[in-house]
């Protein structure tokens, strides 16, 4: 109970200073009667009425998770942010595969499955952004590429 309560009114305040925000918004032109105010206001309004029912009434307080638990949420953090800074510099398939390794030998810790996994997945989310979306990735890093 505590923790929702706690949440319900961080989130309060949140929705709040959105709504503020959202007032300081300039005025929209004669054709728009609402202006660039009303849906964010709406946006706010809804975020505060849910966060209201959250912090007054409360769930029953939640059982965490153990520490190995948190952990483990913590490397695949760890893990994407990683992939995220790495995919530009070295391209795709190497930094997917090491996260898409990686974050499969967290689900089941069976080596050779999450190598073949990674590679899998890299190799075919390569194929199918690159030539079946037409995005503009890079298999490699562009030093290498030319």
């Amino acid at each position: 109970m505590k923790t929702d309560r706690i949440f319900g009114v961080v989130v309060i305040l949140v929705a709040l200073a959105f709504i503020a925000s959202a007032m300081n918004l300039p005025a929209g032109n004669i054709f728009d009667k609402l202006g660039p105010k009303a849906f964010p206001i709406i946006v706010g309004a809804g975020l505060a009425i849910s966060a209201f029912f959250v912090a007054f009434r409360p769930d029953p307080e939640p059982g965490w998770p153990d520490i190995k638990t948190i952990l483990a949420l913590v490397l695949a953090t760890v893990v994407l942010i990683a992939y995220a800074y790495t995919l530009k510099p070295l391209g795709f398939l190497l930094p997917t595969a090491i996260a898409a390794g990686v974050l499969s030998f967290q689900i089941s810790p069976k080596p050779t499955t999450a190598v073949l996994t990674g590679i899998g997945l890299s190799v075919g989310l390569f194929v199918i952004f690159k030539y079946g979306l037409g995005l503009s990735l890079f298999a490699l890093p562009r030093s290498l590429m030319g």
